[in-house]
C-alpha cells in the first residue's frame, strides 16, 4: 500500500480553490477524466456515485467513485472519495482546504493506493514511491495553477 499526506499553501481565497472540486470544473485540475457523469445523489452528498472515465495513453478505464466525505464550511472544506481502478488498485482520496486568510488557502492532499488482487499488490511492490511522489506533487502544483488563474 502507498499512502501520502502533502500540504501547500495556495494564493487564493478558499471558495476560488473548492470551486475547482465541484463536478463542472473537475476537468482542470484532473486532464486526464474524460467524463464525470452523476450517478446517485446529488454531488454534496455522502454516497453520491460517479461514473468516471480516465485516459491512460491509448486505454480509457471506467469506473464508480464514491463520496465518503463532503463538508462545505466557511473556514474548513473537505472532500474525500474512493473508486477501484482496473480491477486491481482501491484508491481513497481526500481533498482538505483551510482558510488561512481572506486570499490564502491551505491546500492538503492526502490518500492511499491499495493492492485488491495479487496482480494489483504484485504490481504495488513493483511501483516506487519515488514516482508517486512526483505524481502526488504534479497534483498539488496543477492545482495552486488553476487556483491562480
Amino acid at each position: 500500500m502507498i499512502q501520502w499526506k502533502e500540504e501547500t499553501t495556495i494564493e487564493a481565497n478558499i471558495e476560488k480553490v473548492w470551486e475547482l472540486f465541484l463536478d463542472k470544473n473537475i476537468k482542470k485540475i484532473m486532464p486526464k477524466v474524460e467524463e464525470h457523469r452523476l450517478i446517485e445523489k446529488e454531488e454534496w452528498e455522502v454516497g453520491a456515485k460517479h461514473q468516471q472515465k480516465y485516459r491512460e495513453g491509448k486505454r480509457v478505464e471506467t469506473y464508480m467513485v464514491e463520496t465518503l466525505a463532503y463538508e462545505d464550511g466557511e473556514n474548513k472544506k473537505r472532500k474525500e472519495i474512493s473508486f477501484v481502478l482496473g480491477k486491481a488498485f482501491e484508491i481513497t482520496l481526500a481533498f482538505t482546504l483551510i482558510k488561512i486568510d481572506a486570499s490564502h488557502t491551505k491546500f492538503i492532499y492526502e490518500g492511499q493506493n491499495r493492492g485488491v488482487n495479487f496482480v494489483g499488490r504484485a504490481m504495488m511492490k513493483l511501483s516506487s514511491s519515488k514516482s508517486n511522489n512526483t505524481v502526488v506533487q504534479q497534483f498539488l502544483k496543477k492545482v495552486e495553477q488553476e487556483a491562480l488563474k
